[in-house]
């Protein structure tokens, strides 16, 4: 979770914190401070949640600096290089806009559009492409894609696509996610697991709200470090054995009279479920 001090700082400086939150959380605050943290910015009203774009895009400088730019615009930025590794963000992860080349190694941008739509997954796609004639943009736009634009661009218009984009109404999603009797609030981050209160640091809150968004699948550890760590994140092998161990001994460990609701499947990854 990505987190904006807006009332304490100055801009440049409100910027760099939410950059050292981000890389240092689990530290800074604390093993037991985030929720209670949390509280004291939600209320006072100090916060602003960013909103987040994928970029999926194969030439790296434009990725780069389309990825760049925007987080100066203070959006929160992953880029996939392949479409496959898009579409795998793109299938798990929540994202307010997708920036979406049309020409891509692995998937290629409208059989990727294509698969999103299928799956009913609604995310506003702005593609991205050097054809320029009609009926390239029309077969883009039939695929699923919300918006278009043509290479090369300035970035001045890609940000009021993409503002415009994100500016439209979005399905209503609870906020609350619950396994047997263990419940997590992410507007809140209240967790509680038979109606008693569980606290848990930031990394610890953001390992096990991926783990309940897919409860019942086996996650590997690749799956968990990329989505719960930041991908240039310095991690050691053990991390996420370290991690799983540390919310078992606040989710299952103290609930001995209940079934464990984390479980190891051997040789592939970790689950949450009964």
């Amino acid at each position: 979770m990505r987190i904006k001090v807006s009332c304490l700082l100055s801009e440049e400086k409100n910027w760099r914190m939410l950059l050292y939150f981000k890389e240092c959380n689990a530290i800074f605050l604390g093993e037991n401070t985030y929720p209670a943290y949390l509280q004291v910015l939600f209320s006072t009203g100090c916060y602003n949640q960013n909103m987040k774009v994928l970029v999926i895009e194969d030439e790296h400088k434009i990725a780069n600096s389309i990825k760049q730019g925007l987080e100066q615009e203070h959006y929160v930025v992953d880029v996939a290089y392949d479409g496959t590794a898009g579409y795998d963000l793109a299938s798990s992860e929540p994202f307010d806009v997708i920036i979406l080349d049309r020409l891509l190694p692995g998937l290629d941008g409208l059989r990727l559009c294509k698969q999103l739509r299928e799956e009913n997954i609604h995310t506003p796609i702005l593609m991205l492409t050097a054809k320029v004639q009609v009926e390239d943009r029309v077969e883009g736009l039939n695929t699923g894609a919300d918006d278009y634009l043509t290479k090369p661009f300035a970035f001045e218009e890609l940000l009021a696509r993409v503002k415009a984009l994100g500016r439209r109404p979005k399905e209503v999603a609870t906020t609350l996610m619950t396994v047997s009797d263990l419940t997590v609030d992410t507007a809140t981050f209240e967790v509680k697991r038979s109606g008693e209160r569980v606290q848990l640091s930031a990394r610890e809150f953001a390992l096990l709200e991926y783990l309940m968004r897919h409860s019942e699948k086996t996650l590997t550890k690749e799956q968990i470090m990329q989505h719960v760590w930041n991908y240039d994140a310095n991690i050691l092998p053990n991390t996420v054995e370290v991690f799983i161990g540390y919310l078992r001994n606040k989710i299952d460990k103290p609930f001995s009279h209940k079934k464990p609701l984390i479980h190891t499947v051997r040789g592939f990854g970790y689950k949450i479920g009964e």
